[in-house]
């Protein structure tokens, strides 16, 4: 397979704008901004971060905000990695959960991040038991 990638030395891409078709690799910094949109196309937040299992090198969740206006009043939430779908064509996450559950959903405010330290620690136990049975 030839391929047309020129090294312009400055890390930015000038290849063919396809050359990621069908989407396989995106960068961390891609993602973090991105928009989360459910299956009924409504707005359901952006992604804020991406937490890393530096153990076993995969992303264990995404933290999402959701809500709020103006930062004020937003709840940010771990939603685990294989909950979300990229759906490259719209440039957006899909998430295929109602608007109205994320109000139920266990959160986190963003001066007050868990305890990140352990691989499972008491919210993203509760936060995965959510996701696993949010019914």
């Amino acid at each position: 397979m030839e391929t047309n990638i020129k090294d312009n030395l400055t890390g930015k891409f000038e290849g063919e704008p396809d050359f990621n078709t069908p989407l396989k690799f995106l960068t961390a910094t891609s993602v973090i901004g991105d928009k989360v949109r459910n299956n009924e196309d409504e707005h359901l937040g952006t992604i804020k971060d991406i937490m890393l299992d530096i153990r076993s090198g995969r992303i264990e969740y995404y933290v999402v905000e959701f809500g709020g206006f103006l930062g004020i009043g937003e709840k940010f939430f771990a939603i685990p990695f294989q909950l979300l779908q990229v759906d490259p064509e719209n440039k957006v996450f899909r998430f295929n959960e109602k608007k109205e559950l994320l109000s139920r959903a266990p959160g986190f405010d963003k001066h007050h991040w868990p305890e990140t330290n352990e691989h499972k620690t008491e919210y993203t136990t509760l936060s995965y038991s959510f996701w696993d049975n949010p019914g």
